[in-house]
């Protein structure tokens, strides 16, 4: 169960990192990083599988928070897709 809670995770966030870069840029990533923090704190407080659950979708909100950066980065190296409704300064 906790693998197939990490695989969806993983999937889940995958594009979520895409969507946000394209449409909000890099300055998103508090909104990512904010409930990563809530979640792996009330991991520490909860016992059993939730708790596990919570960690591991918690994470994967901090593993995200560290991909809009690169994403943003690939994007400025024209490796990804650049939306054309925003400017970008850096």
């Amino acid at each position: 169960m906790i693998g197939v809670v990490a695989f969806v995770t993983i999937g889940v966030f995958h594009p979520v990192v895409v969507k946000l870069e394209y449409h909000f840029g890099k300055k998103i990533w508090w909104a990512v990083f904010s409930p990563g923090l809530l979640l792996v704190t009330g991991s520490l407080f909860i016992s059993g599988y939730l708790s596990l659950i919570m960690g591991i979708i918690g994470f994967g909100c901090f593993w995200t928070t560290i991909e809009i950066f690169y994403q943003h980065k690939r994007v400025m190296e024209g490796r990804a897709k650049k939306n054309p409704k925003r400017l970008y300064n850096d």
